[in-house]
């Protein structure tokens, strides 16, 4: 029955503590690390104490955002044989890292805080391990004890604060000071707590802030660089507060350091500075009119009544400059167009694009004008089977133009038909039969023409369709030629021809030539 109103008291302390104000300004979107807490539920602390110390947690924590990219929570519990209760990529929100808070029983026993620091060390707060903190942000280990026999915790905590672990402390107890004040990381007046248990809640600001300190994401990044722009990124430390980003960046000198310290003229280094303001819930801004192949100092400096945060700043290069085009490259080939395309596009600094295209060795030159928001254009009536070559030029608004040449080849003309075979029909009769594949084809010519001893006799014509593939001629000559071309949109394409010759028996002869 005790332990059933234990466990209901718990609940309700951790619900009060969900149900209150909203998160203090300031804090969603502060901070990026990872956070360890070692609770100690051993059989020293009572299920009060416990559900107390829980209840802590749960306010602690309420206001901070979660998630791969923000603060990441673990719960390791301190008893005979120490346990995690959940590690770092468990709850990613806070209803379910509230929830997990409300179903944790403690495990009772002996106090072995020297094994769960072990286990922290090895695999919890390892930076890069399955499942373990993050490499390169900022890790914290919050220790809540009742300070009875925490065992030789000395040495493990000083060995996690040289691999760079933050180590804060709470106690409910009347623990040795002089222990607890050689584990911490310093500032001690900061990171170390002593408070009764029913009075935890006067300290749970404190405790936050000394946290957000440790993990606050002072970080600026720099995204998106051109030979004229950057973008620069950062955390809204800001944001849900009145304030604002003030941006200053410049060009350094040969050796210069670049960064602005209040006081200081900012004329020093590499000349003057260019300022921008973004709103407080900004977290990006894009310099821009800057110049290639420069190295600049971007410094940001959040400013917010009442309240001090730290600059950032961060060095970058611009790319050198690169003039259209600086590529042409070629496809959709066919037998009479090409398409050429170029880049980059850079329709801020090009007024137009000029091709000029020739057959090789000896072709007609010509020429055509592409708007400068284009970037290809498809040339049309080439020559199959042929060598081109392409100049495109940018005409820049500077007065600069700038040409890049290609060679390109149509593709050769497939045969419009093959295998022409005649047969004899009769006695002066042919069927006469071809292939034929290629699209785009007007038609086809026949002719044919009798020839004795040599000598070529009366020629007729016939036109068929593109999609005959075979006719029959009737009359014709002992001794006949016939001929069958295809016929383009332009002109009458190379043909086959097969001479006929018919004898007494009815049989007819044909071969090629």
């Amino acid at each position: 029955m005790e332990m059933s109103l234990t466990w209901m008291l718990l609940c309700l302390l951790l619900r009060a503590s969900t149900a209150q104000s909203p998160a203090p300004e300031g804090v969603l979107n502060c901070c990026e690390g990872d956070v360890l807490f070692i609770l100690d539920s051993s059989g020293s602390v009572s299920s009060y104490e416990h559900s107390r110390m829980l209840a802590f947690l749960s306010e602690l924590l309420l206001p901070f955002s979660l998630g791969e990219d923000q603060v990441r929570v673990g719960l390791l519990q301190v008893g005979t044989r120490p346990r995690l209760e959940f590690g770092f990529d468990t709850h990613s929100t806070q209803s379910g890292l509230q929830g997990a808070l409300r179903n944790i029983k403690p495990l009772r026993g002996d106090t072995n805080t020297v094994e769960a620091l072990r286990m922290a060390k090895e695999w919890v707060l390892r930076p890069g391990a399955a499942g373990g903190a993050r490499v390169g942000l900022p890790r914290v280990l919050v220790w809540l004890t009742d300070g009875v026999k925490p065992g030789d915790v000395i040495g493990p905590m000083a060995r996690l604060q040289e691999e760079g672990v933050a180590v804060l402390v709470v106690s409910t107890g009347h623990g040795n000071y002089q222990v607890l004040r050689q584990v911490v990381t310093p500032p001690v007046e900061t990171n170390l707590y002593f408070v009764d248990i029913d009075d935890m809640s006067i300290i749970t600001e404190d405790v936050r802030d000394a946290i957000i300190e440790i993990i606050r994401a002072e970080r600026i990044q720099v995204r998106d660089v051109s030979s004229n722009s950057a973008t620069l990124l950062w955390r809204p430390v800001l944001s849900g507060l009145m304030g604002s980003y003030e941006i200053r960046f410049r060009p350094l000198l040969t050796g210069g350091v670049g960064v602005w310290r209040p006081g200081t003229s900012p004329s020093t280094g590499g000349g003057e500075y260019q300022k921008q303001t973004q709103s407080a819930d900004s977290s990006t801004a894009k310099l821009t009119g800057l110049k290639p192949d420069t190295t600049y100092s971007a410094i940001l400096i959040p400013k917010s009544e009442g309240q001090t945060f730290n600059q950032l700043s961060v060095n970058f290069t611009t790319k050198p400059e690169v003039l259209s085009p600086a590529v042409v490259t070629v496809s959709e080939s066919g037998q009479t167009s090409v398409r050429v395309s170029w880049g980059p596009l850079q329709p801020e600094m090009v007024t137009s694009y000029y091709i000029e295209y020739s057959g090789l060795p000896r072709g007609k030159l010509h020429a055509v004008t592409v708007d400068r928001r284009e970037n290809s254009t498809l040339l049309r009536d080439l020559q199959p089977d042929t060598t081109y070559l392409v100049t495109v030029t940018a005409l820049h608004a500077s007065g600069k133009e700038r040409a890049m040449s290609v060679k390109v080849c149509t593709q050769e003309v497939t045969p419009a038909l093959a295998d022409l075979q005649l047969t004899t029909v009769g006695s002066d009769s042919v069927q006469v039969d071809w292939k034929g594949s290629v699209p785009g084809l007007r038609g086809y010519w026949l002719t044919w023409e009798g020839q004795q001893n040599s000598v070529p006799g009366q020629r007729s014509s016939l036109y068929l369709p593109p999609d005959s593939l075979s006719t029959r001629l009737t009359h014709l000559p002992p001794l006949a030629r016939v001929c069958v071309s295809p016929i383009y949109r332009t002109a009458r394409g190379e043909g086959l021809c097969c001479t006929a010759q018919f004898h007494s028996h009815g049989l007819a002869y044909g071969y090629q030539s």
